[in-house]
């Protein structure tokens, strides 16, 4: 009982450089799709953007009033 020799059979996928319409998907009703997922999980977004955005405006408003303080 040795070992005896299979033949294997190779797939090669190719894509036709005339119709590489692979990534297509993604973009069909993106704006849609944003609006779900938004929808979905607003109470997260709020919490996720509120800080980041509370956060610039503070560093900004912080920044404008140094710059009036030497005016003086």
């Amino acid at each position: 009982m040795g070992k005896q020799p299979v033949k294997l059979k190779a797939v090669v996928y190719a894509l036709s450089p005339f119709q590489q319409k692979i990534m297509t998907g993604l973009w069909k009703d993106l704006p849609g799709k944003i609006h779900h997922k938004v929808s979905e999980n607003w109470i997260s977004t709020i919490l996720l953007l509120g800080p980041v955005i509370g956060t610039y405006s503070y560093a900004q408003h912080y920044i404008e009033k140094e710059k009036l303080e030497h005016r003086f």
